[in-house]
């Protein structure tokens, strides 16, 4: 950090504080964000240490750091822990309300690799079909046209329970929830059960899209740490000790962006925890059936605190957006209102295609193909990988690869844009302000059925992580 910039904050705070609006750390951020516009500030450069900063200006350290904590919430710098925080370089903004999107907005030149999204197969013609088929019901059409009651249909709601089903898991119609799709049934598990300002966990890279509904809904978040067989049951637990928690958000089985698979003494010592704590358990399932022989959901070890999220999206077809709730009879009721006063029901012409193709086997049949077109093409890459350092599970749609030292996945990631590839980086999964790990999520899901361009792709970017070294 240079003397000049040290200086020119110190006077852009002291104005931002003098004629700012709303309270002190908001004053100071704004101050910042206009420094950053404006060019006084520029991309790269590591900010003054807080303490410095709150004796030049006249502020509490804690103000400092809730300022910078605003400016990183909001994508403007970054925190690396024992290194200071930095402004990020341009066009690596978060955007404030996008999130991760499920679709690229980039031109259609892009190949993109950093999305999971289910590989197209014959859903095109197995919807074709059964719309056909519906359309010469008219008895159906009538019923599906009106309303339905907010937690769907029992029918509806035994197709979703069939899908849950695995093993010993055995769910009944009456614990179920139909939602429109497995976002929706976050949005509506966060709404129905929690409330803005309360705490929740989750590992400490989780899905964006929990990230961006608890922003949106006021809900603070607290990063746990992880190891390879996924969250630590005592990090949850020394989060717990000292901070008021109300629930914990986990992926058990193949964990987004790690990929990682709990065993079943971590999903015990984790069901202990939270009953130990009473933590009500949110637990997604999205891509856990892609894993057939995956072991026991959470929500079998502690069925009375836990919140089963799963859908259609990543086997069947993103499209139909059609998920499921599984709770406790004593949830449902609050579930249900979410949906009410969400969307006042889940889309019943969508369910009652997903809940046939359930019954005569296709949504079966498409999560075949879809475990098996995967592992195709993860078959076709992993040997161009050879010599990464990776994470990936036999049916995770993506591969975890580290971006070896002195590099950052930021630095990979902007070079394969320029030349036309997209992948994700840990920074789009990271809870918290501690030190983002640097890796890239590479996923084999694109939707171009194109052999060439697959390997062209990961060819890429074994190009760029190779020339570091």
């Amino acid at each position: 950090m240079s003397v000049k910039v040290s200086i020119a904050m110190v006077s852009i705070l002291r104005d931002g504080l003098a004629n700012g609006l709303g309270v002190k750390y908001k004053r100071l951020a704004d101050a910042i964000e206009r420094g950053i516009a404006e060019g006084l500030i520029e991309p790269g450069c590591k900010l003054p240490p807080h303490r410095l900063l709150a004796d030049s200006v006249g502020v509490t350290i804690g103000t400092i750091s809730r300022a910078y904590g605003e400016l990183e919430r909001v994508g403007l710098v970054v925190a690396r822990v024992g290194d200071g925080t930095y402004v990020r370089q341009r066009g690596m903004e978060r955007q404030r309300d996008a999130g991760f999107r499920n679709v690229s907005e980039e031109p259609r030149v892009f190949f993109d690799m950093s999305r999971n999204q289910p590989i197209p197969g014959q859903e095109a013609l197995f919807l074709s079909q059964t719309l056909q088929a519906l359309a010469l019901d008219h008895d159906v059409l009538q019923h599906l046209n009106g309303y339905s009651a907010e937690a769907g249909s029992l029918r509806h709601r035994a197709a979703g329970a069939h899908w849950l089903r695995h093993q010993a898991f055995v769910p009944v119609a009456e614990q179920i929830v139909c939602v429109n799709g497995g976002q929706h049934g976050l949005l509506c598990a966060l709404m129905g059960l929690l409330k803005a300002g309360d705490t929740l966990v989750t590992e400490h890279l989780t899905y964006p899209g929990l990230i961006s509904v608890a922003r949106l809904l006021g809900i603070k978040l607290i990063g746990v740490a992880m190891d390879d067989d996924g969250l630590l049951p005592e990090a949850l637990d020394e989060v717990c000790r000292n901070h008021r928690v109300s629930a914990l958000y986990c992926t058990p089985t193949i964990q987004n962006p790690t990929a990682a698979v709990m065993s079943v003494p971590r999903r015990e010592a984790i069901a202990q925890v939270c009953r130990q704590h009473n933590l009500l358990i949110l637990e997604d399932e999205a891509h856990a059936v892609l894993a057939q022989q995956r072991p026991l959901p959470l929500s079998h070890f502690a069925p009375e605190r836990s919140v089963l999220i799963g859908s259609l999206s990543k086997a069947v077809s993103a499209g139909l957006r059609v998920g499921y709730l599984h709770a406790s009879q004593p949830l449902i009721g609050r579930l249900s209102a979410a949906v009410r006063g969400t969307s006042w029901m889940a889309s019943p012409l969508t369910l009652e295609v997903a809940s046939l193709w359930i019954e005569n086997g296709i949504a079966g049949q498409l999560l075949t193909q879809q475990i098996a077109e995967i592992g195709r093409r993860k078959a076709l890459v992993s040997g161009v990988l050879e010599g990464l350092v990776y994470k990936t599970h036999a049916h995770s749609p993506h591969f975890w690869i580290e971006v070896p030292e002195p590099w950052r996945a930021s630095q990979i990631a902007a070079e394969l844009k320029e030349n036309n590839y997209l992948v994700a980086t840990a920074e789009a999964f990271a809870v918290g302000h501690g030190a983002v790990p640097q890796f890239i999520r590479a996923s084999v899901c694109h939707s171009v059925g194109d052999d060439r361009l697959l390997l062209a792709g990961f060819d890429a970017l074994v190009g760029a992580l190779t020339e570091t070294v």
